[in-house]
């Protein structure tokens, strides 16, 4: 079932302008979805892609090196989206209501046009994500902005002594905390901002998380925690695979989970992930593919900065945009099958949407409430 078609433009316009009555959509679509995650554990054909965002790698190029990422040096160096492929793309999501753009990279803030795309976005009333790493925002946020921008999500790699070593680079932490201040001034409440916190061995201490605490109340931005990966192509668990958790490592995540569940607790607000989501951590990052929870990243599209067109970020190639349309690569028997196969763990496995999806499977559901 394609939720993501049921409902219309209208239906939309009522939903933002009523907070109760979406409030009880949105617990109801959640389970739904549940009913069909649970159904197509015996019958998978009935999964059918239903994307409701996108992600655009709008250039591989990057102003940091990360010792966990490749980007910016051997995944699609120099690969960048021409304005013409973008503009296709996003008349294409218009179309299909396809309405959630993540414009990622790299480093997206470091394309020329990205303002123009963005501004083009919103003309088409499509709701527009930044992902950066904050470096460039304090000098790139105000056109951004101006354009349509109002949701932005800053990658926070460590704090203070940590985050400097991670990304290669001197004194940036600094240029970050700038950036999320200005945006903040500027955009005041209307401007939603997220603190992607990286959970890694060198970040997984109590000391770390209450400097991205204390950054989550002063700016007011909700953390989201994400969890180092091993199955992504343009990632890696460091030279000598430093960043990846070891079984001796497991005290450690639970301590901090537990001071994530208590935070939880005292501000709901400041973190992003359920309790189960969070009680689940320390099962995803210490089994890894061995954690065998069906996927729901037939919800999911992404664009490389060469044009290659995938289900999610790690495999199922459905097409290329330097070939054809994106409406022409969506929605086929390669797309469908590609959704089945997604859901079933026909693939890597990763860790991607892993609080969606210890709520959707049945047996995690239970385990982790």
């Amino acid at each position: 079932m394609r939720f993501n078609s049921l409902a219309g433009a209208s239906t939309r316009a009522f939903l933002q302008a009523h907070p109760a009555v979406n409030s009880t959509a949105r617990a109801v679509r959640k389970e739904l979805e549940f009913l069909l995650h649970t159904t197509a554990l015996l019958f998978p054909s009935i999964i059918e892609p239903d994307p409701t965002e996108i992600y655009l790698t709008v250039t591989a190029n990057c102003n940091l090196r990360c010792l966990g990422c490749r980007y910016g040096r051997d995944f699609m160096p120099g690969s960048q989206l021409s304005w013409e492929i973008v503009k296709g793309v996003l008349d294409d999501c218009k179309a299909m209501n396809l309405l959630n753009i993540r414009f990622y990279g790299g480093e997206p803030l470091l394309h020329p046009d990205l303002p123009r795309m963005v501004e083009h976005a919103t003309r088409l009333g499509l709701h527009s994500l930044l992902t950066t790493n904050g470096v460039l925002l304090e000098n790139k946020f105000d056109e951004l902005y101006a354009a349509g921008l109002h949701r932005i999500s800053v990658g926070i790699y460590g704090t203070e002594e940590s985050y400097d070593p991670y990304v290669q680079r001197r004194d940036k932490y600094g240029e970050i905390v700038r950036g999320i201040a200005h945006a903040r001034q500027r955009g005041g409440k209307d401007l939603i901002l997220v603190l992607g916190w990286l959970l890694m061995r060198p970040t997984c201490n109590l000391h770390s998380l209450h400097e991205v605490w204390e950054l989550a109340k002063e700016f007011h931005a909700p953390i989201g925690v994400s969890l180092i990966h091993y199955s992504l192509p343009y990632f890696t668990e460091g030279p000598d695979r430093e960043l990846q958790f070891r079984s001796e490592d497991k005290p450690a995540i639970e301590e901090v989970v537990v001071e994530l569940l208590r935070l939880k607790k005292l501000r709901p607000g400041l973190i992003q992930q359920s309790e189960s989501a969070i009680r689940s951590i320390p099962d995803w990052l210490l089994l890894r593919s061995e954690m065998r929870i069906p996927c729901d990243r037939y919800k999911l599209i992404w664009v490389g900065a060469d044009g290659t067109v995938q289900l999610c970020y790690v495999t199922f190639k459905l097409g290329s945009l330097n070939e054809k349309r994106l409406a022409d690569i969506l929605f086929t028997p390669e797309h469908t099958q590609a959704a089945r196969d997604a859901f079933q763990l026909k693939c890597p496995n990763c860790h991607c949407s892993y609080h969606r999806r210890v709520e959707l499977y049945p047996a995690s559901r239970l385990r982790y409430s």
